[in-house]
């Protein structure tokens, strides 16, 4: 028999080996099959341990015994209750002690329960406890209950960086304040409030005045020197008349010409004010 011919038929063999050790293999390590499980490798118990339901307490383990078999809260069968309690206490003491202390108070509570209500009562102690031995167990479930729902209620209500975020917008000021442009209906509305004030305490009183527009000017000039801002309507005397309010007015009108003076406006229908034109702003 030649060399390939034997190559040729060791081929067959070594692929239905490698087929029979994958049947037996427990698992495959790097590529090479597991044959059996190797002496050093340790598994907790607990390390596939799967809690189901997750309970905050007692009570919360209780309603939840209660609310799924259907039961009657204010006629609780404690007999059934307290074994299907009791049941979970011992899972939970396998695993932790700690906390299976705080449901093995509420186990000693139960099992009170149903002792007194498993035994018999004397007439004179009947008429002593009247009271239904699970009353105090009752309110305390029915008030964790109405607690708990109001808990989903509030955790219901959207919550910022929760259900939704705040957006931010950030806007440049200036610190210069702008002022807007006076236009001359504004002025014009302004004089005629203060013809028709003067026009109400006019005086039939006929006499000769020179009035001068430069005096009205230094008058105005002086006013504004004391103050910042100084309202249109406080630079005018409606007790001097018509004519005086005319010259005043046009000592205005001169001032604002030479740039001496600056009248604003905050906004459209706001009081207009007069102040220096080379006063801090």
């Amino acid at each position: 028999m030649s060399p390939t011919d034997g190559v040729a038929s060791a081929a067959p063999a070594d692929s239905s080996a490698e087929a029979v050790a994958d049947g037996a293999a427990l698992a495959r390590l790097y590529g090479e099959p597991m044959l059996k499980m190797p002496n050093d490798l340790y598994i907790p118990p607990d390390a596939l341990e799967i809690f189901l339901e997750a309970f905050e307490g007692p009570l919360d383990l209780l309603l939840y015994l209660i609310r799924k078999q259907n039961f009657n809260i204010l006629d609780i069968p404690m007999a059934q209750l307290t074994l299907q309690y009791l049941k979970y206490v011992d899972q939970i003491r396998l695993s932790n002690l700690e906390l299976a202390a705080e449901y093995l108070l509420m186990a000693a509570m139960l099992i009170e329960i149903k002792s007194r209500m498993l035994l018999p009562q004397r007439q004179s102690e009947i008429e002593i406890e009247a009271g239904d031995p699970r009353a105090e167990l009752v309110r305390r479930l029915l008030e964790y209950e109405q607690i708990k729902l109001a808990a989903y209620d509030l955790n219901a209500v959207p919550q910022v960086d929760r259900d939704f975020v705040r957006t931010q917008i950030f806007i440049e000021q200036s610190l210069v304040p702008v002022w807007p442009d006076v236009n001359v209906s504004d002025l014009q509305e302004a004089w005629l409030g203060l013809m028709k004030r003067a026009r109400l305490v006019q005086h039939h009183k006929i006499s000769r005045e020179e009035l001068s527009v430069r005096e009205h000017m230094t008058s105005i000039l002086r006013r504004l020197q004391s103050q910042r801002f100084v309202e249109f309507a406080d630079l005018f005397d409606v007790a001097g008349g018509p004519p005086v309010l005319v010259v005043n007015f046009v000592a205005l009108l001169e001032l604002a010409k030479e740039t001496l003076i600056e009248i604003t406006q905050a906004e459209p229908f706001a009081p207009i004010y007069v102040r220096l034109a080379y006063s801090p702003a």
